[in-house]
C-alpha cells in the first residue's frame, strides 16, 4: 500500500475554505482506497504552519498514477494553485502486514 500525504499553506487565511472545497474534488476520484481532505487543527506546540492536509491510501503505483492522471485531479490543481503558498508532498510504501503492539 502507498500513503500519499500533501500539505498546503494558504496565501490568504480567508481562502482556506475555498482551498478545501477545491481539494475535496479529489475525494470523488475512484482510484484511492481512502482519501481525506481536512483543515489542520493547529494544536501542535512546535509548529502550525500547515493549513490543509490531503491524506490518501492507494493499493499500488498504478492506482496512484491513475489518480494523478484523472481529469478531476487537474481540475483540483487549477482551482487550488492560485490560492496556495506552499505545497509539500510525500508518498511512502506501507507493508499491509504491519502490526502495532
Amino acid at each position: 500500500m502507498i500513503r500519499h500525504i500533501v500539505l498546503f499553506t494558504a496565501k490568504d487565511e480567508a481562502q482556506i475554505d475555498k482551498m478545501i472545497e477545491g481539494l475535496s474534488v479529489l475525494t470523488t476520484i475512484p482510484h484511492a482506497r481512502r482519501l481525506e481532505v481536512a483543515r489542520n487543527r493547529k494544536t501542535d506546540q512546535l509548529g502550525n504552519d500547515i493549513d490543509v492536509v490531503v491524506y490518501g491510501e492507494f493499493d499500488n503505483e498504478a492506482d496512484l498514477a491513475a489518480y494523478k492522471a484523472h481529469d478531476l485531479y487537474q481540475e483540483s490543481i487549477s482551482r487550488v494553485r492560485p490560492l496556495r503558498e506552499l505545497r509539500f508532498a510525500a508518498d511512502y510504501n506501507v507493508s499491509t502486514d504491519v502490526r502495532f503492539a
